[in-house]
This record gives C-alpha cells, structure tokens and sequence, in this order.
C-alpha cells in the first residue's frame, strides 16, 4: 500500500491525537502583539539595480537574512514584480546566534511547553517558526499557496519524508527535502523558489537550507503493521491565517515589523 493510501483523515485524526483544535486569526488581520515585544526598528532601502551592487552593498551572511525578511529567494531578491516599496534591512546586522531575535513569531509560546517539538506556519507573513519546548530555535521564510491552490490551515503533523521526489502535479518539479504533513493531498514541505508572495500548489516551500534543517530535524509519524492505523504521530504542524492575494506585503510595514506576532493557542 502506498503512503498516500495509508492513513485516511489526517487533519481530523492529527487533532484528535494531538487533542488540540486551532483558531486562526481572521484574513487580513494583524494579530495584536504577544508578550514578546520587538523593539527593533526595521527600514527600506531601493532594491540594488543588479546582483553585481547587491554583492558590494551586503556580505553573504547579511544577504542570507535579506532572504529572511524579504521572504525572497536571492534570485528573487531583486525583482520588481510584485511591486514593494523597497529592501527590509535590520536595524542591525545580527550575529548568527542572534538571528532568532529578528523572528516575527514569538520566542516563546507556552503552550508548546509539554511538547518535545513544534512547527507553525503563520501564513498572513509567510513565515515559520520551530520551537522546542516551546522555545523559538528556528525561523524562516515560506511561500505557501496560491489563490486557486491554497495551502490548508489547521492542526497537522509532519507524516513521512523524502530526499527528494518529483511533484505529482508536474513531473518536471523536483521536490528536494520533502517532508509531508497532509497525506492524502500530499501537501508537504519542501525546497523551492521563493518568490516573496504565497505561490505554490498547496505545499510549504522553504529555502533550501530550511528545508535540510527541517529535514533533520522533524519527527515522523509511527504506523502500525497494517500501515493504515497511526501509533504516535509525527511533529505536530499548525497552520495559521491566510495569506491576503494582492494585498501589500505585511513584511514590507516598518512599523508592524516593530512588534512580534501573537499566536492563537490551540483549545485541549
């Protein structure tokens, strides 16, 4: 039998076995700030009119988290299309173990507490967040579905991974770093371009080095003999709000960027 006929109901079976439900901000709106204020003042800068002048303005670590902010791949990090009003920069260049501090999503969220692992996308700012008992230890960018194909909020789990496999909707799209978390859609995580918009067909895509990470450090879901009946399930996934087409980029507010984001805590 294969995975994707393995296990029916993943979203409901994930809740029950989790025992948490998930209520989503509402589209378009900006959750209040969480008890994790982000002093920081963030600017915009013009986009540098080639890679040529990107390399001499910035250092490949200050790129690497232009990437972050901008939720831009590097070879999307230039583009004018969609329109933005310019570069996010960091009030200042952070040193690496400081890059959590520059996180959207809370450094803390209690809930998680009891909980070995937890991963959540917040779509409305096409971000994700893994936290270890409930300690922020990653973020990054993502770019989740497009308006006809959008990617599903709720409570998941992270299901089964690959290496590497080729998309079911195009068998030209190779998928590196796959890690699945809705089984019968076979909506997973995995590398692929960044944009800067949600853009995909329904899956989470991540930078390449987000997705290895992820890769490594998710945990699976255990089946039994049958394969049909799910004995632990794997990281618990949720996914938050959705991502508001063809409005600004909320990234792109220097003035939001100056709090951090509150999660909505999952009901038991």
């Amino acid at each position: 039998m294969s995975r994707r006929a393995a296990v029916a109901g993943t979203l409901l079976g994930t809740a029950a076995l989790l025992g948490l439900s998930m209520a989503a901000p509402a589209a378009g709106q900006t959750p209040p700030a969480g008890q994790n204020p982000q002093p920081a003042t963030f600017r915009l800068i013009p986009l540098p009119r080639t890679p040529e002048e990107l390399r001499r303005q910035f250092t490949p670590d200050q790129i690497v988290m232009l990437e972050r902010l901008n939720r831009r791949d590097l070879e999307h990090l230039l583009r004018t299309e969609p329109k933005i009003p310019g570069l996010v920069v960091p009030p200042e260049w952070p040193a690496a173990e400081d890059v959590l501090a520059y996180s959207p999503l809370p450094d803390s969220v209690p809930w998680a507490a009891d909980r070995p692992k937890t991963l959540v996308v917040h779509q409305p700012w096409q971000a994700f967040a893994a936290y270890e008992a409930g300690r922020l230890v990653r973020w990054g960018p993502v770019s989740t579905g497009r308006k006809e194909t959008p990617t599903p909020s709720g409570v998941f789990s992270l299901t089964w991974r690959s290496k590497g496999r080729y998309s079911t909707d195009n068998a030209a799209w190779f998928l590196p770093w796959y890690f699945n978390f809705h089984n019968e859609r076979g909506v997973s995580f995995h590398q692929f371009e960044l944009p800067g918009y949600a853009a995909s067909h329904a899956c989470v895509r991540l930078l390449e080095r987000d997705a290895k990470w992820l890769y490594d450090w998710g945990e699976q879901w255990t089946l039994d003999d049958t394969r049909r009946n799910i004995l632990s399930p794997g990281t618990p996934v949720l996914i938050v709000g959705e991502f508001r087409h063809g409005a600004p980029p909320p990234w792109t507010d220097v003035a939001a960027l100056s709090r951090r984001l509150e999660l909505p805590a999952p009901v038991k």
